[in-house]
């Protein structure tokens, strides 16, 4: 008897729990989510950077005008015929390009070409309600990252003097002063935010300026002039998307272009450099920046978009309209080959490329050359991840409630002959060597920030953690 009613208690137990389950049914996924929390934590805690590593970083700086791209196109219909533009001419070109990147879920930045029209919309962006301001530039927002995780930085952008206040402690600036900063203004949208039944994949900006200064590159001579007291031991150039639909005169891009490259080419060999790539809509400005800017750099760094379209111009000689915003893991990693085996061929005074770094929505992707300087792949990996979640939730914290998973629970390394690997939560971080192209390959899943407050940047400090760990 005592048996029997035993046996009943375990089973009505059993139904029990199986209920809770069932009633529950995001229990399974939020405890996937805080196994990866934990085993990415613990990872990062293995490779904390005790030096204190002396990075340069050029150029520009602006002040960021956040606003809700809802309120910027308040009361106007999503477009008939969304499209993608050189530069804002008007507004019926504004709503078409927002739309068509909008509904992507991808992340553009393009320049407004008129005085008046830039002026009504910094207006229009400045009477929302949820504005806020934000330090803005590539350069900065890196060199940012960098002082927070324990380095010394030089940076070689033109601020005011309030925006030189936002910078935190460990930032030397070379460049100059100016009495106003350059505002971008940045318009966001949430994941699964719907405009008149279109709704977007993913939390993400479109970004819009009429920035005069930036493109120009400003502070490049006071920061060469800099550079070899300072002695960096990592120069990092971005920004450079600034110059992409600029007016400028015939001739005056390709000389700014070409001081770049020698302040690049004229860093010693133990100085390591990186070139962060960014939207790039005009095709003879990457076609520069691609004989000029990437010989001269040892690591890339670059998002879903980015990369396509590097890869696209190496291999076809043309760059791409849109990519998808989510891109399989094996499709990546044949590009990020491709593009491996083209750059890191030595060729007269060029550095060969010895790493990229790929950020996406879902993971973190690093290869780099067998034997090369470049340190703790794995950790870099993992490192980027974590800011990648930090960044885009405003919470230094990563918490399971506030994070899901979009990677797959297999990846293939190649579409071709590619072997499968399985995700294991335990052990999230995945790395292998390949003999054949002399590489290590390293990738980390991204919890992705259910959250969003900003994504602005996100690419950024992305890139700055990862390289951090590496020097």
């Amino acid at each position: 008897m005592i048996e029997s009613a035993s046996k009943y208690l375990s089973l009505v137990a059993l139904l029990v729990g199986l209920a809770l389950v069932w009633l529950r049914p995001g229990q399974e996924d939020l405890l996937k989510v805080d196994t990866v929390i934990s085993s990415l934590l613990k990872y990062e805690a293995k490779y904390v950077e005790e030096n204190q590593p002396r990075i340069a970083v050029g150029y520009g700086a602006c002040k960021d005008l956040f606003v809700t791209g809802s309120h910027m196109l308040a009361n106007v219909s999503f477009p008939a015929n969304p499209d993608n533009f050189m530069g804002v001419g008007d507004e019926d070109q504004l709503v078409r390009m927002y739309g068509f990147f909008f509904k992507a879920g991808a992340a553009a930045e393009r320049f407004v070409h008129g005085q008046e029209l830039w002026k009504e919309l910094l207006e229009t962006g400045l009477k929302d309600t949820e504005h806020r301001w934000g330090l803005g530039g590539n350069a900065p927002v890196m060199a940012a990252r960098f002082a927070r995780e324990g380095a010394k930085v030089l940076l070689g952008a033109k601020l005011s003097p309030g925006l030189a206040e936002w910078l935190p402690e460990g930032v030397e600036v070379a460049g100059g002063d100016i009495e106003s900063d350059d505002v971008h203004l940045i318009m966001e949208y949430k994941r699964n935010e719907e405009w008149d039944g279109v709704v977007s994949p993913r939390a993400n900006r479109f970004i819009i300026h009429h920035d005069l200064n930036n493109p120009m590159v400003s502070s490049l001579e006071q920061f060469r002039q800099a550079l070899p007291l300072f002695n960096p031991q990592l120069l990092v150039v971005g920004g450079l998307q600034m110059m992409d639909n600029f007016p400028f005169r015939e001739g005056e891009r390709l000389e700014r272009i070409l001081l770049i490259r020698d302040q690049m080419a004229a860093m010693d060999q133990d100085t390591r450099v990186h070139f962060e790539m960014a939207s790039f809509v005009d095709e003879s400005l990457l076609s520069e920046l691609t004989e000029h800017i990437i010989p001269q750099a040892d690591s890339l760094g670059m998002n879903e978009q980015e990369l396509p379209n590097l890869h696209s111009l190496l291999t076809k000689g043309e760059v791409t309209t849109m990519a998808d915003s989510n891109p399989r893991i094996a499709e990546v990693l044949d590009q990020m080959r491709e593009v491996y085996s083209i750059l890191s061929v030595a060729k007269g005074t060029n550095r060969p490329v010895t790493r990229i770094h790929l950020h996406t929505l879902a993971y973190q992707a690093i290869l780099t050359a067998k034997g090369s300087p470049w340190k703790n792949t794995g950790a870099a990996a993992v490192k980027s991840s974590l800011t990648a979640h930090r960044h885009v939730c405003a919470d230094k914290e990563v918490k399971p409630e506030k994070s899901f998973l979009i990677m797959d629970d297999s990846f293939s390394t190649s579409k071709e002959g590619g072997r499968r690997v399985p995700f294991i939560n335990t052990r999230p971080l995945t790395c292998w060597e390949e003999e054949d192209l002399g590489v290590n390959i390293c990738i980390a899943p991204v919890l992705v920030c259910a959250q969003a407050v900003q994504t602005a940047g996100g690419g950024d400090n992305i890139s700055a953690a990862g390289l951090v760990v590496q020097i």
